[in-house]
């Protein structure tokens, strides 16, 4: 079984969604973040994080409000936002990190 770590520090950028249930904006954002992962199934692996269910991890990365996304690459925090965006910020977001010498 692949742990939330291993994910993390895997080679291929792991885009993680802090989010609630509760969450207005986080359930708005939901289908965009499903298109933004179909659109990047080889180059992105998407993860959700329910921050009321895993207080440990959202305190690990300092959670303060949902949704916050942020983009790993072997362990690194790469791009960290809070708030929901649509999934073509998203796209353009990870085509600046793997221009940036990232991938």
């Amino acid at each position: 079984m692949e742990t939330f770590s291993k994910i993390l520090n895997d080679d291929k950028l792991v885009l993680v969604d802090f989010f609630a249930e509760w969450c207005g904006p986080c359930k708005m954002m939901a289908p965009e973040l499903k298109r933004f992962a179909e659109q990047h199934t080889s180059d992105v692996r998407v993860l959700k994080v329910d921050i009321d269910k895993n207080r440990d991890t959202a305190t690990q990365f300092n959670i303060q409000g949902v949704p916050t996304l942020i983009l790993f690459k072997k362990g690194k925090i790469l791009w960290r936002q809070s708030g929901a965006m649509n999934a073509q910020q998203l796209s353009d977001i990870v085509k600046s990190e793997i221009g940036n010498g990232q991938k």
